[in-house]
């Protein structure tokens, strides 16, 4: 059983863009998907070889004021600091930005802050190291796009590089390899297209131009489409992080080996799975990420929680919203 270390989150509350309405001719939900994120004691490779989260400590990111939450966490080393980002969320105003969270080598949390945020939600913070400079890949599907930023000074001022895609890419996750660079996202679209199908494309530079693979959707499968965490290699063969969402969002990891990758096929097969089981008891409705950061291995737990408080909470956001109109 993994040891808690760090701090446990108190009522913190997430990840509502799968779980909630804003229509005003509708009861609102009291269901409420509940996020941590937690920095595992191990690289993803043992992580890979154990198969159970639960083999390992883990340092959980601090606690959020309630009906807040930490999730999506990408992470990169320097200077002998762990820099943790997450998509920070509050349903008081449903805007996610973009936070960092240092650490020392003891697990000290050292510093924080809003890394990046937009007009527009953020989320998935994906991290890429390239030519000794730091770029990251948000979702920010609601824009329509796909912007990449670059580190002015790491880690909390970024600037804007380009739009790699004019596409919504939810999760967009990039890896080198093969002499290229190889990206796979979800779209959304109904009956829960963004879980179940997996697309991809290649481009010769992290700005493109990006190419659609000719076989999108690669993949088809509620349990293993939606990418969730960072691909790596282990033993010659490329693997990718999924999300099981066939009994709930980000139910569980599902671990892809990719048997072929090239311009025109894809093989892949699942070969591990994670659960929120044994990582901390009061989290196990769902995890969905797990990215590799070196020696350590990033992750999210989820707990779902039923509260009549959400109902106020959703009708004070749009009292709000209607009064900012008048």
């Amino acid at each position: 059983m993994a040891s808690a270390q760090g701090h446990l989150i108190a009522g913190a509350h997430a990840k509502a863009k799968q779980n909630d309405t804003d229509s005003l001719t509708m009861w609102p939900t009291t269901q409420t998907d509940i996020w941590q994120a937690g920095i595992v004691h191990a690289p993803i490779a043992c992580v890979l070889g154990s198969g159970s989260l639960a083999d390992f400590a883990i340092t959980w990111l601090p606690a959020q004021p309630d009906f807040c939450f930490l999730a999506d966490p990408f992470g990169l080393w320097r200077d002998g600091q762990l820099h943790v980002f997450v998509e920070a969320y509050d349903y008081r105003d449903k805007h996610g930005v973009i936070r960092r969270y240092s650490y020392d080598r003891d697990f000290k949390l050292t510093g924080e802050g809003v890394a990046l945020r937009a007009a527009h939600h953020l989320s998935y913070p994906y991290l890429i190291e390239d030519a000794g400079q730091v770029f990251m890949l948000p979702e920010a599907h609601h824009s329509g796009k796909l912007t990449l930023y670059k580190a002015r000074t790491f880690p909390d001022v970024w600037e804007k590089v380009c739009d790699v895609m004019d596409v919504p890419a939810i999760d967009a996750t990039v890896v080198r390899h093969g002499g290229k660079w190889w990206m796979f996202y979800a779209l959304p679209g109904p009956n829960q297209r963004e879980m179940r199908e997996l697309h991809a494309a290649s481009a010769p530079a992290l700005t493109g131009p990006w190419q659609p693979h000719p076989k999108n959707p690669i993949h088809v499968s509620l349990e293993s489409a939606r990418p969730g965490g960072t691909p790596f290699a282990e033993g010659g063969a490329l693997y990718i992080p999924t999300q099981d969402c066939s009994a709930t969002y980000g139910g569980a990891v599902n671990v892809l080996r990719v048997d072929e990758l090239s311009d025109s096929a894809f093989r892949c097969t699942p070969v591990r799975k994670f659960s929120p089981a044994s990582i901390m008891t009061s989290f196990t409705d769902g995890l969905h990420t797990l990215s590799a950061c070196g020696e350590v291995t990033l992750i999210d737990v989820k707990h779902i929680e039923r509260s009549p408080r959400r109902i106020l909470i959703n009708w004070q956001r749009r009292w709000r919203r209607l009064a900012g109109r008048a």
